[in-house]
């Protein structure tokens, strides 16, 4: 049985934490010293806000507590002590702002995002949905967040890109991303494989030739925009639906920012696939056609569905989440007007377009990037626009782990 990880135990850490990347009793020690070094200054404002503010004072205790302390919730989504106060949740985000994610193949994407398995399980409770969805905290976590990419994009950050045991290009390399000289752009000659950051590492681009683009010529063929695990095909999206409930759906309105385009996709068809942290992080236009125009919404990172209890509900985060709309007019009259949306999850808020309203894109072509972890992505479609999805498609669809490379046959609209 893991002991509870509170203000007063920090020391009970089980070996092979993914948080952390602890390998050997000797890291121990030092961990334990690092838990007890000053609050960086967003941390300090972190507590600050929760200690004066009565309601967010009483929320955090009561997320906590409402946590059952029985079975699978004495330990986190990985194994871990079940984290079981605020104070500890503050020390242990205070160490991640200091480092880049080991490679630990223990809960996979998981390693990726170290501050989503310290709130896998308080999230999930009543009073972490509201207080997660409380827009002081989200302003509070962005700035977290935002410090924690500064780190993973400056040099400092190179101390996981090693050859070491945790290193990304150590022994356990292969077995989490295969083939990595041979398909991404890098050079194993020069140190760090010639990447300058972790972001740089994380947004790492496919050497030429890697990813044929399907069909570049046929405008009646879509192809992935993202190399994804396809997850769900929903047609005759509703303008507004209620998508907190057992059986989420899709709300247009909410997932496009009630945005005035929102309307011509009404009764239209939504494709969901997911990504791995793992993976390719790097958006391409499953079309040839013109960027309408792109927007960037604000929106929450660790809000959970109140209709889930474990994990993090794929469709409730399209409505929710910090995401970035990229609206394309396709050369195809068939297809017209799309959605591509951009939804980041947890430590991955940050989307990026590298496209603007009036630029030609070719089937293919990059349209943007997510930094720093796992996140998910939308195609919305007009109702008259006819998809007939591949085979392979549909395949995926059911077994729920056939990862659709980018730029491989997504599907063929019909007239």
């Amino acid at each position: 049985m893991s002991t509870p990880l509170t203000s007063s135990s920090t020391s009970t850490l089980i070996r092979g934490s993914p948080v952390f990347d602890i390998l050997e009793d000797k890291y121990l020690d030092a961990f334990r010293e690092r838990l007890e070094e000053e609050y960086h200054p967003v941390i300090q404002e972190f507590k600050d806000l929760i200690e004066n503010n009565a309601d967010l004072y009483m929320g955090f205790h009561q997320m906590f507590e409402q946590i059952p302390n029985y079975g699978p919730y004495q330990t986190d989504v990985l194994g871990n002590a079940q984290v079981r106060d605020y104070e500890t949740m503050l020390r242990l985000f205070n160490d991640v702002l200091s480092r880049a994610p080991a490679l630990n193949l223990r809960g996979r994407d998981m390693t990726m995002t170290p501050i989503g398995v310290i709130l896998s399980l308080p999230m999930t409770t009543p009073a972490g949905v509201r207080i997660f969805t409380n827009e002081k905290v989200n302003a509070q976590m962005k700035k977290v967040l935002n410090t924690w990419g500064q780190f993973l994009s400056s040099p400092e950050s190179l101390h996981v890109l090693t050859t070491g045991e945790a290193g990304w290009f150590g022994p356990l390399q292969n077995s989490a991303i295969p083939n990595l000289v041979e398909v991404f752009q890098c050079d194993p000659t020069k140190s760090h494989h010639g990447f300058t950051s972790w972001d740089d590492f994380f947004t790492r681009r496919f050497r030429s030739g890697v990813r044929p683009i399907a069909f570049p010529n046929d405008d009646a063929e879509l192809c992935s925009a993202c190399e994804s695990i396809p997850y769900r095909v929903a047609c005759n999206v509703q303008l507004r639906s209620p998508f907190w409930v057992k059986g989420e759906t899709y709300s247009l309105w909410h997932m496009l920012n009630n945005d005035p385009l929102t309307t011509e996709f009404v009764g239209g068809t939504v494709y969901q696939a997911f990504l791995s942290a793992f993976t390719y992080h790097r958006w391409h236009s499953p079309v040839n056609g013109t960027v309408i125009k792109t927007v960037h919404v604000p929106g929450t990172y660790y809000a959970t569905s109140p209709s889930t209890t474990l994990g993090t509900s794929q469709v409730f985060v399209t409505n929710i989440a910090t995401r970035t709309l990229v609206f394309i007019e396709a050369d195809n009259p068939a297809i017209g007007l799309l959605c591509f949306i951009a939804v980041g999850l947890a430590e991955i808020s940050s989307c990026e377009a590298t496209v603007k309203g009036g630029d030609r894109v070719k089937k293919g072509d990059e349209i943007g990037m997510f930094h720093f972890g796992g996140s998910t992505h939308c195609l919305v479609f007009r109702p008259e626009a006819k998809i007939a999805f591949h085979a392979g498609v549909q395949h995926a669809l059911q077994d729920q782990k056939t990862m659709l490379l980018v730029n491989a046959p997504l599907g063929r609209v019909m007239g």
